[in-house]
């Protein structure tokens, strides 16, 4: 039977004090550094500036993504010309050609991301004076206009909604070109001019009464050209942006005070109601439905008008005082 020797262990007493003096050295393993290199091409350290470069560029520059992702995309390109020519290291080559694809596809996605919006023509007038104002971006104002809605005409004389008759549940519209004549019951009430919508108070009613009709009628005074959303699916839209939801509670809000101020002053024209537009809402949105309501439950249509024009003369006076200091 082998036996296995067992090597005696090597007590050091408490009070020894090792020798350092003659103590030998060990000298390093093979992977150590016994002399330094000569300094790498210079390609090896523009690659690593431009590194150095994207990684303090300050997140408060407007681009400093897309000048981060550059930078680095530069600096891996270099450490591939580097390796190849002067290293000849393949795995330094393909380590920074997978971080050259992916800084590449990053920084092609930011430059998309920034590309200048093309808004159409016949849309840019309506985005300038009512959605750049509150800084809706150019790509969600194409969103918006994009997808379910359309760009419809009418002539002189048609009608875009007719009192008791059309539905005020299938769409909301905003007036591009032209003029049109609201009316109750043959009685003149105010014009819409273009930036101005065209059903914002019953779009306002819809929302807490399904399946009602116009209580006025809408005729195209000259030929007209409107955007036309679909009801529905703008709702549902609006849901999903809540940004955008927040913009059109106060365009519609401020546009039926404008109809309001309309509505008490029938000689108002599209230069008036421009300068109203730079006024704070001081009427309640529900101004105008009242409006309408007062005249549909009175028999009268006569006295149901001169009733809601004698209880909204103190609402004109109000508007009426600023309005006269705009410049």
């Amino acid at each position: 039977m082998n036996t296995t020797a067992i090597s005696p262990l090597t007590v050091t007493p408490l009070g020894f004090i090792p020798d350092l003096k003659n103590a030998t050295l060990v000298p390093f393993n093979e992977t150590a550094c016994e002399n330094w290199k000569e300094i790498h091409h210079l390609v090896f350290h523009v690659a690593n500036i431009c590194f150095a470069v994207g990684l303090v560029i300050p997140t408060t520059l407007n681009f400093h993504m897309i000048f981060l992702r550059g930078l680095l995309t530069i600096g891996c390109a270099l450490f591939i010309i580097w390796a190849t020519l002067y290293r000849c290291a393949l795995d330094i080559m393909i380590w920074n050609s997978v971080f050259l694809v992916v800084n590449l596809l990053h920084f092609i996605y930011l430059v998309y991301k920034r590309r200048p919006i093309k808004i159409e023509k016949e849309l840019s007038s309506l985005y300038k004076r009512m959605f750049e104002p509150l800084h809706v971006p150019p790509e969600l104002f194409q969103r918006l206009t994009g997808q379910f809605c359309n760009i419809q005409t009418l002539k002189t004389g048609q009608a875009y909604a007719a009192e008791d008759k059309t539905s005020v549940d299938d769409r909301l519209s905003i007036l591009l070109k032209g003029k049109m004549k609201v009316s109750y019951r043959g009685h003149f009430l105010h014009n819409i001019y273009p930036c101005a919508f065209i059903d914002s108070p019953e779009f306002r009613s819809t929302q807490m009464n399904r399946g009602e009709k116009f209580q006025v009628t809408i005729i195209a005074d000259d030929n007209c050209k409107f955007l036309c959303w679909s009801r529905e699916r703008l709702t549902y839209f609006l849901e999903s942006e809540p940004f955008l939801y927040e913009i059109f509670k106060y365009l519609i809000g401020k546009d039926i005070t404008n109809k309001l101020y309309s509505l008490n002053d029938p000689t108002l024209n599209d230069k008036a109601s421009k300068k109203i537009d730079r006024q704070p809402s001081l009427c309640s949105q529900l101004s105008v439905m009242q409006m309408r309501n007062s005249m549909a439950s009175t028999s009268d249509s006569e006295d149901g008008l001169q009733m809601f024009l004698r209880g909204t003369s103190s609402a004109s006076s109000l508007l009426t005082g600023p309005a006269e200091h705009l410049p």
